[in-house]
């Protein structure tokens, strides 16, 4: 199988692709159907998948993968096992900013199963940003949808000036502090 690559492919003038990565494949719905309710200047596609790699592609028909987000659900250790095993399949140069850790049901810290230090350590070792979300809540569900938006627009390059790394960075320091 091979690895998914950031630019192997041209982007598409105003389009953005998301993959959410994920075993729960009913949280990956909600927040996709979140996503394409906010206004947005551009067309988005969302393509969900329980975990990487993906199926061999049929004549290039895949389009380019704007930004990875890999979600954990932090009452599953199947979920963050996943989540690990589907990393050996994304190309490092996804990790210069495409590449960010979504974290769900953190508003039950009392049927936490994964560690939150497992957690943290991955975004460390991957360089990418960790958010943490309560998908089954409609606000924060609102909330992460329009944060992840924002996220594509920049790793898309529809926003002037800014690139998916340095943004990346900026947001890595901002949780460091």
């Amino acid at each position: 199988m091979a690895e998914l690559q950031p630019y192997n492919k041209l982007p598409a003038l105003s389009c953005a692709v998301l993959l959410l990565v994920g075993s729960d494949g009913g949280l990956q719905q909600r927040l996709a159907e979140a996503i394409l309710r906010e206004k947005k200047n551009f067309k988005i596609n969302i393509h969900l998948a329980a975990s990487l790699p993906l199926p061999p592609e049929r004549d290039h028909l895949r389009p380019r993968i704007d930004l990875v987000a890999f979600m954990i659900d932090i009452k599953s250790k199947y979920s963050l096992k996943n989540v690990e095993a589907s990393l050996a399949y994304v190309d490092d140069s996804f990790f210069l900013g495409k590449v960010c850790f979504l974290v769900t049901g953190v508003g039950r810290v009392n049927y936490c199963s994964v560690e939150m230090n497992a957690i943290r350590n991955l975004g460390e070792v991957y360089c990418s940003p960790v958010l943490f979300c309560e998908l089954e809540v409609e606000g924060s569900q609102v909330a992460t949808a329009q944060r992840l938006l924002r996220m594509l627009e920049i790793c898309a390059g529809h926003v002037p000036g800014v690139s998916a790394l340095s943004f990346s960075s900026l947001m890595r320091n901002c949780a460091d502090d």
